[in-house]
């Protein structure tokens, strides 16, 4: 499943399906929520929430491709992300772009 964040394939004239998303929802456990803390005092990377938020956005677009597919699509454009915060220790992220059919 090809998936790109602009609007148009070079060399490719598809059809428009509709809007596909990918979405998921994930925490950290207390222990990183301590050690993101005591990094919050002295500053710098938290690597925990980051490679929280890396997979997270891995998740979601994985998700996006299975719902484009089962929508009969053969590619995203636009794609774009959405995240936010649900609570203190959660964070969603949102994949979504238009599912177009490729005509040959």
């Amino acid at each position: 499943m090809l998936v790109v964040t602009t609007e148009h394939i070079p060399g490719k004239q598809y059809e428009v399906i509709g809007t596909a998303f990918g979405v998921t929802t994930q925490s950290r456990n207390i222990a990183s929520d301590f050690g993101a803390g005591l990094k919050s005092i002295v500053g710098g990377e938290i690597k925990g929430y980051t490679k929280m938020l890396n997979n997270s956005r891995h998740e979601a677009v994985e998700r996006l491709k299975q719902e484009a597919k089962a929508m009969g699509a053969d590619a995203v454009v636009m794609m774009r992300f959405d995240s936010g915060s649900i609570s203190a220790d959660m964070q969603s992220v949102a994949a979504y772009g238009t599912a177009v059919k490729f005509i040959d």
